[in-house]
C-alpha cells in the first residue's frame, strides 16, 4: 500500500516518504506546517489515492478526547426513564459513537484525520495515547472493549499553535511540510489551472514570492491564498505587466486575497512611502 500523490495533489519526495513510512510502521503521521500548505488535503488525497474511506475529526478549542471515542447521553436516559420508555434497559441506545470508534469498526482499512490537534487543550493528545497506540478502548457503560477491525491510517495535523507532549510525539512519525519552492508551486498552480499562460504564471509567482519575502510581515500568504489570488487574476483577465511592482504601490492587484490583516497593509504602505521619498 504505497502513496505517490495524485493528479490533484503534488507530493514532494520527502512527504511521500513520510506518508509511506508511517503506513509501514503503523504509526500516526503528525504533519505540521504553515496554515494553507495542504495538511488537511493530504489526508483526503491519501484516501483517494489508496481507495480508502476517510473519517474526519475536526478539532476545536472545546473538543474533548472522549468525544472521539464515544459520548454517553445520561440526560436522555433519565428523561426516558421518567416517561417509562423501555429502551432505557439497553444502555447502548444512549451511546453516541465518536470518529475514532467509527474508524475502528470499518471492515476495510480507513484513513482517520484528526485535524488541527493543537487547537484543543494541552492534555488532549495525552488522553488519546493508549487508544491510538493499542487501537482499542474500553466502554464502561456497556462493559465492552472496542478494537480496530482494520488498523486505520491516522493523519494528525497541527498548525504549531502550541507544543505537543513528548509522550505523544514519541508515538508519531513526524513531518513538517516546507513552504513549496518556486518550481513546486508552479506545478501546484498548473494542476489547478492547466490552461494558465506562462507569462501570467511567471509574473504572478514572482510577485507572490516578493510579497512573502518582505521583512516584518505578520502573516505571509500561503499556498491556498496564492491559488485564490491567481484564480482572481484569471477571472479579471489581469495583464501580467500590471503585476510588476513599480515602487509607487507595493500592494499587488487584488491584494485582499493575499494580505489578510491591517498591520501588513500598513507595512506595505510605509514601504511604498519610503520608496517614493528616496527618489
Amino acid at each position: 500500500m504505497q502513496f505517490n500523490g495524485t493528479k490533484d495533489y503534488i507530493s514532494t519526495d520527502d512527504l511521500t516518504v513520510a506518508v509511506n513510512a508511517s503506513i509501514a510502521l503503523e504509526k500516526p503521521l503528525l504533519v505540521k506546517g504553515e496554515p494553507g500548505t495542504g495538511k488537511t488535503e493530504l489526508a483526503r488525497q491519501i484516501s483517494e489515492s489508496l481507495g480508502l474511506e476517510i473519517i474526519e475529526w475536526n478539532i476545536k478549542s472545546t473538543t474533548k478526547a472522549q468525544q472521539g471515542l464515544y459520548e454517553y447521553d445520561a440526560v436522555s436516559r433519565l428523561r426516558d426513564s421518567q416517561l417509562g420508555d423501555k429502551k432505557i434497559e439497553n444502555v447502548a441506545h444512549y451511546i453516541k459513537k465518536g470518529k475514532i470508534w467509527k474508524a475502528f469498526e470499518t471492515n476495510e482499512r480507513s484513513v482517520l484525520l484528526i485535524d488541527e490537534i493543537d487547537k484543543a487543550d494541552i492534555e488532549f493528545p495525552n488522553d488519546l495515547l493508549q487508544e491510538l497506540d493499542k487501537m482499542e478502548f474500553y466502554v464502561y457503560e456497556t462493559n465492552e472493549i472496542i478494537k480496530a477491525i482494520k488498523r486505520p491510517i491516522v493523519i494528525i495535523t497541527s498548525n504549531n499553535e502550541k507544543e505537543l507532549p513528548e509522550a505523544f510525539l514519541r508515538r508519531c512519525f513526524f513531518h513538517y511540510i516546507q513552504f513549496p519552492d518556486l518550481d513546486t508551486l508552479k506545478k501546484i498552480v498548473e494542476v489547478h489551472f492547466p490552461k494558465i499562460k506562462k507569462t501570467l504564471l511567471d509574473a504572478a509567482l514572482n510577485r507572490f514570492f516578493e510579497i512573502r519575502d518582505v521583512p516584518g510581515m505578520k502573516k505571509k500568504p500561503s499556498t491556498s491564498e496564492a491559488l485564490d489570488w491567481i484564480k482572481l487574476l484569471l477571472i479579471e483577465d489581469i495583464n501580467p505587466i500590471e503585476l510588476k511592482s513599480d515602487g509607487k504601490d507595493l500592494l499587488p492587484k487584488l491584494h485582499g486575497a493575499l494580505i489578510k490583516n491591517e498591520q501588513d497593509i500598513h507595512l506595505f504602505e510605509r514601504l511604498a512611502f519610503m520608496a517614493r521619498g528616496n527618489r
